[in-house]
């Protein structure tokens, strides 16, 4: 009913509004008062310049406070190294390569050639195969992006347009479970494309592959699965995900944004048997696979994503 929907869509603007008040009251009092003061809220160009000294001094400060925040240990999902003189080390990195610019490969051919080097490492990391390897039908790419969100945009992208170009198809679909990242919804509303979730079971957290298939239709052109998902920490079963997906003839996406620089060297352990006490469960007659197929060894899997900035500590 029309007057239904109303009244949702207001309660529904009511409630955000709020969680927006709330937020930006519960971040303006982690500043502190020199912080709100007029000298430090600048909303126009100031009339005059300030010295490099007096900024180089207040960045500092206000590096030392934010560090206090997180230093701690309680932080979850923004620090993945707190060591100081690794800090030190990124930033004199960092610095050194400021002005560089990969759009322009003919000034900064060591930008270029990095690049070319760390995606072929990640290929090689995720069992993928290049063009250099004998036998090979052109074999994986990568490029370097600015984190997990604008990786999935892209691979949700270059999957719409395959689809398009190869198939014809106008409305595109994507079919995943409620526990992908968001990045997914930004991709859906960017590109045009449906974005469909399917439930996760409420004991283990994962999806039913039976529920993806009845959700898949002649528009869907990309499935996705998490290795592991942000809310929970669980990997998706991500063999029968993509196995489904390449039956039906479309690509499949690993997410492996937040555990991307773990996953492969937890599997060296699980493989030296260091894990088999983490995968026993005395309640359970099953074995357990700590860490289950989830890269380039499956057919299926036809595109991936994973954040060296976190746990590669890049």
């Amino acid at each position: 009913l029309p007057w239904t929907k109303r009244r949702i869509r207001n309660e529904l603007d009511e409630k955000r509004d709020a969680m927006v008040r709330d937020a930006e009251a519960e971040w303006n009092e982690l500043l502190d008062d020199a912080a709100k003061t007029e000298a430090q809220t600048h909303l126009f160009l100031p009339k005059r310049t300030s010295d490099r000294d007096g900024i180089l001094t207040l960045l500092t400060e206000w590096s030392r406070k934010e560090r206090e925040l997180w230093e701690g240990g309680r932080a979850s999902g923004a620090i993945y190294h707190g060591n100081e003189k690794f800090h030190e080390f990124l930033g004199k990195a960092y610095g050194l390569f400021s002005v560089a610019n990969p759009l322009h490969p003919d000034l900064f051919p060591y930008v270029r050639k990095t690049e070319g080097e760390v995606v072929a490492m990640m290929i090689h990391l995720f069992r993928g195969r290049t063009s250099r390897d004998d036998d090979d039908d052109g074999g994986c790419c990568g490029t370097l992006t600015s984190g997990g969100t604008e990786s999935i945009l892209l691979a949700c992208k270059a999957h719409r347009d395959r689809a398009r170009d190869l198939r014809g198809i106008a409305s595109p679909e994507i079919v995943a479970p409620t526990t992908v990242h968001a990045a997914f919804q930004k991709a859906a509303h960017y590109f045009g494309m449906r974005l469909i979730l399917v439930d996760v079971d409420e004991r283990t957290g994962l999806v039913d592959v039976d529920d993806v298939r009845r959700n898949m239709t002649r528009n869907t052109v990309l499935v996705a699965g998490s290795a592991p998902n942000f809310p929970h920490g669980i990997i998706d079963p991500i063999r029968e995900l993509s196995e489904l997906a390449r039956e039906r003839g479309v690509g499949f996406h690993s997410d492996c944004c937040l555990g991307g620089m773990i996953l492969p060297f937890v599997e060296r352990l699980q493989a030296d048997g260091r894990l088999d006490d983490v995968a026993s469960r005395p309640d359970d007659d099953v074995d357990v696979d700590v860490i289950p197929p989830y890269d380039f060894r499956l057919p299926g899997v036809t595109s991936l994503s994973a954040d060296m900035h976190k746990y590669g500590y890049a």
